[in-house]
């Protein structure tokens, strides 16, 4: 019968652990982000560098290469508890987790999920400074419908997603598209 309680509540304490787990950037050694997610997956938990793919030009051959849309920066899921950050912290070419007024910011899953479906997408991107100021606006209809962000009126249409702790954006092309207030 107690292996049985005691079944019951390490399943509901991983339960819990899920749960409480959030989203988090930490600021890395550039060009090493892939290496260190790895290194943070084997330490099971949940790390993600969200990457783009560009045609390079050679002298001698063009190839398509992977880089990373936020430089420097890899977000990991895990919970706030000091076990968890130390081993992360621990892991080599992390320098810290990104914070705001000294508080470790969490990121929202949704401008995570957002991520993962432009990169999903192949959706055209480029890097824009981050901005604070702007009306919130959301896609709706085509393979981008839900995705929000600041809308911007430059020459062409564009569509800002900003990581707000990293203070870092992208500008997303969206032309084709229509957008509403969110």
């Amino acid at each position: 019968m107690s292996n049985l309680v005691l079944s019951q509540d390490s399943q509901f304490s991983a339960i819990v652990a899920a749960q409480s787990s959030a989203w988090y950037a930490l600021h890395t050694r550039t060009r090493f982000e892939r290496r260190i997610s790895q290194h943070i997956q084997l330490k099971h938990l949940e790390a993600y560098v969200p990457v783009t793919r560009a045609r390079h030009r050679w002298s001698d051959r063009y190839q398509t290469v992977e880089t990373p849309i936020f430089p420097g920066y890899v977000f990991v899921r895990a919970t706030q508890d000091a076990e968890a950050r130390l081993a992360i912290l621990q892991t080599n070419g992390v320098y810290a987790f990104v914070t705001l007024n000294g508080v470790i910011a969490p990121i929202s899953n949704e401008q995570i999920s957002d991520l993962r479906r432009l990169e999903e997408k192949g959706a055209s991107w480029s890097p824009y400074p981050f901005l604070k100021t702007g009306s919130r606006v959301r896609i709706v209809g085509g393979c981008l419908d839900g995705l929000e962000g600041i809308y911007l009126a430059e020459r062409s249409r564009k569509l800002v997603i900003s990581i707000e702790p990293m203070q870092r954006s992208i500008a997303i092309d969206i032309d084709g598209y229509h957008v509403e207030t969110a």
